[in-house]
């Protein structure tokens, strides 16, 4: 009889579903990448933010956002059973100053960490610099999905190069379907469609587009554009209602848009946003910050092979770097229009963009993004065996390479930059 060996034991730690946000999808699709794996034993630690979402396995930690004894029992917890650490990090979903109550997770053990860093601010706060800066030294590795967030690691937090690594949003692995037949198959009315998808906020650029319509309708007059998502409830928290979706509704009102831009109010599961996804003529992010590092839904826009118009904000800037006419400036509605129109009328451009990105993505499925995981993960963990604590460098980090090799590369090869 053969001994089978220990299961290798990763606590993931981050937002997770039911709560809808795109950290909780994002940490929902690694955990399945990473439980495809046999060998793989994963516990996930949720972060609660007080609106009542009943877990269920794989969640085995629920740790209110606020409360610094529980993340005291995690870190008693990892000590006690995991052999490494992947955090998903994101400014606003653990509690203190900046987040700071995760460091007591982080404290009084040596297990090693990995930390995929979904936002890297260029100008931080002092209390985001303090945290962030907390976080990079205790990482065995970070994890980025952006060229320029690896840019900004060494730049401002000295990170050195040899602890980052850029590993792609991972995108659905589903074959290619046509607009018009997934609009039929959710029963969606046959006319040129645009979506954007989201909880609902200020800084998603809704505004933009809207003002944009008109001139979309005056040149394509069947032409729909679905707003698709629910609003997010830290804002409707805030308002204390739907004023922000009845702000946009009361303007596509004013502009007599009712009939073309359609608002529906869910959030929907992976399957069904695939769906919607596949039935847009055309993807649109708005986004009107730069700063924005990463983007699940352009990500799994591009995976699907849609044609996508975007604000050049640095995940979109890397990801269409090379379809310069799919960016249009901040807050300008006059290009956004035209740039779409330049699709919607032009069936063999919009044609040649879903193929570029079809073909360019197939490197990022989930299924392969997982696998690069994993064999980080198994890297530091191994390497930790051979050190005196986490955040060192062996040479048997056979994953470790210079960013500015890592950058030759990337430049050498475009299909390799897509960061989410």
């Amino acid at each position: 009889m053969h001994d089978v060996p220990p299961a290798f034991k990763i606590r993931l730690i981050g937002n997770f579903p039911p709560r809808l946000c795109g950290i909780a999808t994002f940490t929902k699709d690694v955990f399945d990448s990473l439980a495809a794996f046999p060998d793989c034993e994963i516990d996930v630690a949720a972060m609660d933010d007080g609106f009542g979402q009943s877990y269920s396995a794989p969640v085995d930690s629920i740790i209110p956002q606020n409360d610094p004894e529980a993340y005291c029992r995690l870190g008693q917890q990892i000590a006690q059973e995991a052999d490494v650490i992947l955090l998903q990090h994101e400014f606003g979903i653990f509690g203190g100053a900046a987040g700071e109550l995760l460091l007591n997770a982080l404290s009084g053990h040596d297990v090693p960490l990995v930390t995929t860093l979904h936002t890297v601010l260029d100008a931080p706060n002092p209390d985001q610099d303090r945290v962030l800066r907390a976080i990079c030294a205790r990482s065995s590795r970070l994890i980025v999905m952006s060229v320029r967030s690896a840019d900004i690691l060494e730049r401002i937090y000295a990170v050195p190069t040899e602890k980052i690594r850029v590993i792609a949003h991972g995108v659905p692995d589903r074959a290619i379907v046509t607009s018009s037949v997934a609009r039929q198959h959710i029963g969606l009315a046959e006319r040129p469609t645009l979506l954007t998808f989201g909880l609902l906020s200020p800084n998603k650029g809704l505004e933009t587009m809207i003002e944009a319509m008109p001139a979309i309708r005056a040149g394509q007059p069947d032409v729909q554009y679905i707003i698709l998502g629910a609003t997010h409830p830290h804002l409707v928290r805030h308002e204390g209602g739907e004023v922000y979706r009845s702000g946009l509704q009361k303007r596509v009102r004013e502009l007599d848009l009712q009939d073309t831009v359609i608002f529906e109010d869910r959030f929907v599961e992976l399957d069904e946003l695939c769906n919607w996804l596949t039935a847009a003529d055309v993807y649109v992010t708005p986004y009107p910050n730069v700063e924005q590092s990463t983007s699940g839904t352009l990500a799994y826009a591009y995976g699907l092979a849609r044609a996508i118009i975007s604000t050049p904000y640095w995940h979109a800037a890397e990801l269409l770097a090379h379809q310069p006419k799919q960016l249009v400036p901040f807050r300008d509605s006059g290009a956004m229009a035209s740039a779409i129109l330049n699709l919607l009328d032009n069936a063999e451009a919009r044609q040649a963009a879903e193929r570029d990105a079809w073909k360019r993505s197939r490197p990022y499925t989930w299924p392969r993004v997982g696998a690069q995981y994993l064999h980080l993960l198994r890297k530091v963990h191994r390497q930790q065996g051979l050190s005196n604590g986490p955040g060192t460098t062996s040479s048997i980090d056979t994953l470790a390479s210079p960013l500015s090799a890592m950058r030759y590369r990337l430049a050498d090869h475009p299909s390799a930059i897509l960061a989410g």
